[in-house]
């Protein structure tokens, strides 16, 4: 067992991993987009959340994540998301792909409008069960990074790091910038105590992901 504070998160174990391939080999639906709180959907299931700057990779890990290639519109202009979407994994979990945040291609005005709409959505959802903050391998936590996990701190959701683009880096460059968000994360009480480090291309972390999220009650 690490001695760190936040070790790689363990590979799951059969049993977890056929539930977590369950999960998302079952149906996976996109519900709707919205771009205020009323139009959110019932609180009626347990539902995770996924964030990151933009471009960090957020579409592409739930195109794996699900084994749907266009299920999350990837894009290379950053911004693109200026959404709330909401998806549904069978009749028991909503799966919600925040905007991302950060740098955007958009006008000041509607970059503060969603961004408040993130807000809102981490402070007031109750059935919100884990928030996973997308890291990019290459770079590792930035100062806007910071922000979104303070807004988690503040809100009491408790936040997982997956760090994705894996295999963009070389193995020193991976094991520094993991250890800089280790780091990063002794000073946020709402991180969950593991990191899954993740490749969208390769597949790597994808199953220990959706056993994560699969054993969440």
């Amino acid at each position: 067992m690490s001695a760190l504070r936040f070790p790689m998160a363990d590979q799951p174990d059969d049993f977890t991993r056929e539930k977590g391939r369950l999960l998302f080999a079952g149906p996976v639906d996109f519900v709707k987009g919205v771009v205020a709180m009323p139009g959110l959907p019932p609180a009626d299931r347990l539902e995770v959340c996924f964030a990151g700057r933009s471009n960090v990779g957020k579409s592409s890990l739930i195109n794996a994540l699900t084994g749907r290639k266009t299920l999350a519109r990837a894009s290379n202009t950053p911004g693109r998301t200026q959404e709330i979407n909401y998806f549904a994994l069978g009749d028991h979990r909503y799966m919600v792909d925040l905007p991302g945040y950060g740098y955007a291609e958009a006008p000041l005005a509607v970059v503060e409008k969603w961004q408040a709409l993130l807000r809102s959505y981490l402070q007031g959802r109750q059935t919100l069960r884990r928030a996973f903050v997308l890291v990019d391998t290459r770079h590792g936590i930035k100062a806007v990074d910071q922000e979104i996990l303070s807004l988690l701190d503040k809100s009491a959701v408790t936040f997982q790091v997956v760090m994705t683009k894996a295999d963009k880096v070389n193995t020193a460059t991976r094991d520094a910038n993991i250890a800089q968000v280790q780091e990063a994360l002794t000073k946020h009480p709402a991180a969950y105590p593991e990191i899954v480090i993740t490749s969208s291309e390769k597949g790597e972390g994808i199953e220990t992901l959706r056993a994560i999220i699969a054993t969440l009650e």
